[in-house]
């Protein structure tokens, strides 16, 4: 079981390295058409130790994304966005209509997506959630929204470590998965009878 433990940590000092400080660095990219909104979030995303970047609309986003059908994109790190806020009301695209774009593309369709809306409208908030986003915040945005998000961030990367940890030691233990079985208990790989030779097979009974 050392491997395990050793092969955990080799995942975790990965993840801990991708921010200078030595904790997990969250990517939130933030789209708000409101300037004084935008400093509002950009502020509680910072003060929460988050790597923020802001645009103003939802075209800008899907730009920053890559998601707009053009070859160039805004920020080189848009693969790495580990969060996205976005306000509802904007014009020219709403941020129901940013969530369909986005939860339609097979990069970024897992990554979660967060409203947020100055307007308590139930069946704004139900059409959202029914698409796909995570949550649905009410305006003014507060810290312990953003920390209450940044824990849940921290629970899913958490989950891929030990992801990554499970392939890691499927690779080391078994050389091919195709050619064994894993048993978390044991560790042990078993050949599938099925992939025995039929020589194999008649040597074994004899």
């Amino acid at each position: 079981m050392a491997i395990t433990g050793e092969i955990f940590r080799q995942n975790l000092t990965e993840l801990l390295e991708e921010s200078p400080s030595g904790s997990p660095e969250l990517h939130v990219l933030a789209v708000d058409d409101s300037l004084v909104d935008r400093h509002v979030i950009e502020r509680l995303l910072k003060v929460s130790s988050c790597k923020v970047t802001v645009v103003e609309s939802g075209r800008r986003a899907l730009q920053y994304l890559g998601l707009d059908g053009e070859t160039g994109s805004l920020g080189l790190d848009s693969t790495k966005v580990s969060l996205i806020m976005t306000d509802y009301s904007m014009p020219g695209m709403t941020g129901y209509e940013l969530l369909k774009k986005i939860k339609e593309s097979s990069v970024f369709r897992e990554i979660p997506v967060v409203i947020m809306s100055s307007e308590n409208v139930l069946t704004r908030i139900d059409r959202c959630l029914e698409e796909g986003a995570e949550e649905f915040l009410l305006k003014p945005v507060k810290l312990s929204d953003v920390r209450r998000l940044k824990d849940f961030i921290m629970k899913g990367k958490v989950k891929e470590v030990e992801k990554k940890s499970l392939k890691r030691m499927r690779s080391v233990d078994c050389g091919s998965p195709l050619s064994a079985t894993y048993s978390p208990i044991s560790l042990s790989c078993d050949p599938s009878p099925s992939l025995l030779s039929p020589l194999s097979s008649k040597n074994a009974r004899l």
